[in-house]
C-alpha cells in the first residue's frame, strides 16, 4: 500500500489477487488517484501505465515515476477513453486493467475541491477543473432538472423538496459553497439521531453529473473489452449499487424472454471465470470504514468478438441515459 498517500486503497488484496501473478505483467491502472493500486502492482513486479482526469494526482505519478522508472508510465486523461489513450502511448493488449470507480478519499479530504458536505469549500466537485460545476448546476438548471438529477443518480427519494428549496433559496443568494448547500438540505430534511447525513445522496448525485461519471463508467468497460487480449482480466471496485449493478450486468448481460414467452438468441459472451461480488473484511473495515461500500467484480476475457457499445439492459439510470441519446 502507499504510505506515502493519504488515500487508502479499497479491496487491496483482493484487487491483487485477481490479477494475480504479477511480475512481468502489464496492468492499466485506469484510476489512478494516489496511486495506491500502481504502487503495490509495481512493488510485485509488474509494469504499470497510468491514467486519470485529475491534474493533481500529478506529484503522486512523479514520485512512482522517480522510484520505479520505465516501469511506470502515466497518461492524464479520462478511462472512458482508453482506446484512444492506448494507441496514442503505445499500451495496446496489456493483461489487466484495473478501474476503482468515484470519488478518492483525497479528493473527499480536500475542502476546496468541493466534493464533500463535511469540510466547506467552494461547490464544484469537477474532477478535471474544468467545464461545469455543481455550482453552475443548482444556479442555472431549471426545478425539474435538477429534482431528476437528485432522484435519478442519487436515489434521494425527497428530491422534488431539495429542488424546490434551491431554487427558492438562489432567489435570494446564490450557492457557492459546500456549507451553504448542505445547510439548507439539513434544515429541510431533518437529521435522524444515528442516520447519515442528509445531503449525502445530494451531494452524491451532483458530482455525478458534474463529471458524467455514469456514462463514463459505460464508455470505460466497453473500451477495456477492446483493448483486452483473449486471457486479460478486467477487475471494477464500484462504491454504490447503481455502479455495481451495471458493471454485473455488462460481465452477465441479462436473459430476455419470460415465462410466457421463448428465450431470445444472444451472442456469446466475451467474458468468462465472472467473479461474484467482493466486499471489504471485517479486518478493512476496521481500518477504512469508507470502504463498506466498495464491491469488486472481474472477469477475463475470451476469445469471442467485442461488443458494441450499448447501455440496454445494463440499468443506466434515465437522466445519464440522455448522454448517448445525441
Amino acid at each position: 500500500m502507499a504510505d506515502q498517500s493519504p488515500h487508502i486503497s479499497v479491496l487491496l488484496d483482493e484487487v491483487v489477487r485477481s490479477i494475480s501473478p504479477l511480475s512481468d505483467k502489464h496492468i492499466v491502472d485506469g484510476t489512478f488517484g494516489a496511486g495506491g493500486y500502481s504502487r503495490t502492482f509495481l512493488a510485485a513486479g509488474a509494469n504499470v501505465t497510468a491514467i486519470d482526469r485529475d491534474p493533481n494526482v500529478l506529484p503522486f505519478a512523479e514520485n512512482l515515476s522517480d522510484e520505479f522508472g520505465s516501469k511506470f508510465k502515466f497518461v492524464q486523461g479520462r478511462f472512458a477513453d482508453l482506446e484512444a489513450l492506448a494507441a496514442q502511448n503505445h499500451f495496446e493488449a496489456p493483461d489487466a486493467v484495473v478501474l476503482d470507480i468515484g470519488v478518492s478519499s483525497m479528493q473527499l479530504d480536500e475542502g476546496e475541491r468541493g466534493f464533500s458536505f463535511m469540510r466547506d469549500g467552494p461547490l464544484d466537485m469537477r474532477m478535471e477543473q474544468s467545464g461545469e460545476s455543481a455550482s453552475d448546476i443548482v444556479n442555472e438548471r431549471d426545478e425539474r432538472e435538477i429534482s431528476d438529477i437528485l432522484f435519478e443518480l442519487g436515489e434521494e427519494r425527497r428530491a422534488r423538496q431539495i429542488a424546490s428549496a434551491i431554487v427558492a433559496q438562489r432567489e435570494i443568494e446564490p450557492f457557492t459553497t459546500t456549507k451553504q448547500l448542505a445547510d439548507l438540505i439539513s434544515e429541510k430534511l431533518g437529521r435522524k439521531p444515528g442516520g447519515s447525513h442528509p445531503a449525502t445522496k445530494s451531494f452524491q448525485a451532483l458530482r455525478i453529473a458534474v463529471n458524467a461519471e455514469y456514462g463514463q463508467l459505460v464508455r470505460g468497460l466497453f473500451a477495456a473489452e477492446e483493448l483486452l487480449p483473449a486471457g486479460g482480466v478486467l477487475a471494477v471496485v464500484s462504491f454504490h449499487s447503481v455502479e455495481d449493478r451495471m458493471v454485473k450486468r455488462f460481465f452477465k448481460p441479462q436473459e430476455k424472454g419470460s415465462r410466457h414467452a421463448p428465450m431470445h438468441d444472444k451472442a456469446a459472451s466475451p467474458w468468462g471465470q465472472i467473479s461474484k461480488p467482493i466486499r471489504s473484511s471485517e479486518a478493512e473495515l476496521e481500518q477504512n470504514p469508507r470502504a463498506r461500500s466498495a464491491t469488486l467484480r472481474f472477469a477475463t476475457r475470451n476469445k469471442e468478438a467485442a461488443r458494441t457499445l450499448s447501455i440496454e439492459g445494463l440499468g443506466v439510470p434515465g437522466y445519464a441515459r440522455r448522454e448517448f441519446s445525441t
